[in-house]
């Protein structure tokens, strides 16, 4: 268990005649009564000093003063961290990229290394040994308070460090928390800054905020703080767009999407909770009233070119930017099951992850209509075929066509694809079968 394996470091430590404690987040979640998904120790020892007492070690943050410390391989438990940090006592000098120290200077003194942290209520030490917490920022005070404030000036803290203000918003919306005033103002003055942190942190950190159960109250305050439009300008710019009221009586394409994200389930995949944060992103730049009523026409062929944009700027992998512009490319086609023809709709359901297409439909059904007629159709549909009538094995290949004299060319994708359809309607069902009607539809 990691807990038992960081209260052994500390142990080991203490041992050696250094100071050790829990800190941050992991003291946090413990007097939350939360369970902690990582545990970091700080110590007085060195990096070097920490390699020596635990040989086994990776050198991550060695210039920060930052070491891992591998749980041992019979130990690690699947879907938990397999490491705990351990990380000099320090102060930092300079933070020229608005990120990183310039350099660090190691300290003797625990409240000096902890007067450096973000927020007070991630400044909290812990003796694992007697129980004992120690609190030089008034974390404690905050955490009753249910209030994220900065230990220290907060255009200070922010300004070592833009990814903080990303971090502030997050923390106040996973907890349910205010963020202090004078925090909340450094924010809003700095938030054009925010471009100086890596794209990739910022994804990954937008990501927690969207996966971690309170996805509507931290785009909302993504909004207040000024930092929507600078991080996600796509998002922002749904702000305002109206809705034919009688598909979307909730109200603009805003408030839509906020009300999809608050309905996420926890946990979330980050596919599913990009899919309905980028769903109807492509109806802002398609926003029209016509005789009838308001339309979006091509909204999602829009929606998925922006998508493509963004995941690619936030440098999301392939295979997650697949799913993601495939959940935006598709979730319009519930609209059409009733009327799909059969093989069309076994080939739908068969998509990739098609389970995070049809929550995302729940889900933007629960923002909208409500009506969930769609969602049930299909549910009963994937619930009544058997498996091998959705995934059929082949009744011929290319090597088929070729034995009969069919030239190879974009012609046998064709063939294969019209013989494929007759057999998910049932009306192919043997090899011979499928040959004949080749002969017949697609003479040599």
């Amino acid at each position: 268990m990691l807990k038992d394996f960081a209260i052994a470091i500390v142990r080991t430590l203490r041992e050696g005649g250094h100071q050790a404690y829990f800190v941050g987040g992991c003291v946090r979640d413990l007097l939350l009564k939360r369970e902690p998904a990582d545990y970091d120790v700080t110590t007085d020892a060195t990096p070097e000093e920490v390699m020596r007492i635990f040989p086994r070690t990776y050198a991550v943050g060695a210039q920060f003063g930052v070491v891992l410390v591998p749980l041992p391989e019979d130990q690690v438990q699947e879907g938990e961290n397999d490491a705990v940090e351990v990380a000099t006592f320090r102060s930092d000098v300079g933070y020229s990229d608005g990120r990183h120290p310039d350099r660090v200077i190691y300290a003797k003194d625990a409240r000096e290394d902890v007067e450096r942290r973000d927020f007070t209520i991630n400044g909290l030490l812990l003796d694992p040994i007697n129980g004992e917490v120690l609190d030089y920022v008034g974390g404690r005070e905050d955490l009753k308070a249910g209030m994220v404030r900065t230990i220290g000036d907060p255009l200070r803290r922010f300004g070592e460090d833009k990814l903080r203000m990303l971090r502030a918003v997050r923390f106040a919306a996973r907890f349910e928390y205010e963020i202090e005033a004078g925090t909340f103002a450094a924010i809003r003055r700095l938030a054009r800054e925010i471009h100086q942190v890596s794209r990739e942190r910022v994804r990954d950190e937008l990501t927690k905020m969207l996966t971690e159960g309170q996805a509507r109250r931290a785009f909302l305050l993504l909004d207040e703080t000024g930092l929507l439009p600078e991080v996600l300008p796509q998002i922002s710019a749904m702000k305002g767009v109206e809705q034919p009221p009688e598909f979307h009586p909730e109200g603009d394409v805003f408030v839509h999407t906020l009300w999809l994200l608050d309905n996420l389930p926890h946990p979330c995949s980050a596919t599913l909770a990009w899919g309905a944060l980028l769903h109807d992103v492509g109806k802002p730049a398609t926003f029209r009233v016509a005789p009838d009523r308001i339309r979006f026409d091509n909204h999602v062929e829009v929606g998925v070119k922006i998508g493509e944009e963004m995941l690619r700027g936030l440098r999301f992998s392939n295979h997650d930017t697949e799913q993601i512009l495939a959940l935006i490319d598709n979730h319009m086609r519930f609209g059409h099951v009733y009327r799909m023809k059969e093989s069309t709709l076994k080939k739908f359901i068969r998509l990739p992850e098609f389970n995070e297409h049809l929550e995302l439909h729940r889900l933007d059904c629960l923002a909208s209509h409500r009506d969930l007629s769609a969602y049930n159709f299909v549910r009963e549909t994937m619930t009544s075929l058997p498996p091998e009538s959705v995934r059929p094995k082949p009744l011929i290949t290319g090597e088929d066509l070729i034995a009969a004299g069919y030239k190879p060319g974009p012609r046998f994708k064709e063939i294969l694809a019209a013989v494929e359809d007759g057999q998910l309607e049932g009306r192919l069902a043997a090899h011979d079968e499928a040959m004949k009607f080749v002969e017949e539809h697609f003479p040599l």
